[in-house]
């Protein structure tokens, strides 16, 4: 076991794709510039080793910053990205999916599940318009992102069998997790 004194969650807002045994990250944007990295310790607390970290981060040139629920920061994101990927897989790819409107509403229906059964509310607060905004608008929304160079560039393309694998994982502890409400 190596303890939480040598751990820390995170999530780096950046991109990438391999290409062989080559991690091909997305070039920087206003998104990438904008958004920080969270990271927090596994139980909420912000210490003097995280504040250094972000420090250091900083220093490198990487937007970082402290975020105390980052364990519901991460239950978010899945409850995004696992429907997101599933739906991007089946209909083959990103703009395959954008084609499809019906897929792209039924992966919004999914999200909300999934958010619907989180015990906490979304983190980021931004997630909730995933919750509150008419299903239409964000389908426009979706779907343009799904032809994007962000999303082009933001894994979704890949479908390795580490890739896959990962996703059913997390796919499965979702639906544990929903069970469980």
């Amino acid at each position: 076991m190596i303890g939480n004194e040598r751990v820390l969650l995170g999530f780096p807002p950046t991109g990438g794709t391999m290409d062989g045994d080559v991690v091909r990250y997305r070039a920087t944007d206003l998104m990438t510039r904008l958004l920080p990295m969270p990271i927090g310790e596994p139980g909420g607390r912000t210490t003097p080793r995280l504040e250094r970290i972000v420090r250091a981060l900083g220093t490198a040139g990487i937007n970082a910053k402290a975020e105390p629920r980052m364990d519901a920061w991460l239950k978010t994101h899945a409850a995004f990205a696992v429907p997101l990927e599933q739906a991007v897989h089946a209909a083959g790819g990103p703009v395959a999916l954008a084609d499809d409107p019906d897929a792209v509403r039924g992966m919004i229906r999914l999200i909300r599940q999934h958010l619907a059964a989180m015990p906490t509310p979304p983190v980021p607060r931004g997630f909730v318009a995933l919750q509150t905004l008419p299903e239409g608008l964000l389908a426009v929304v979706l779907r343009r992102f799904l032809r994007s160079s962000t999303a082009a560039h933001s894994g979704l393309n890949s479908a390795s069998a580490a890739s896959m694998a990962e996703l059913e994982r997390v796919a499965e502890q979702m639906r544990v997790y929903a069970r469980g409400r």
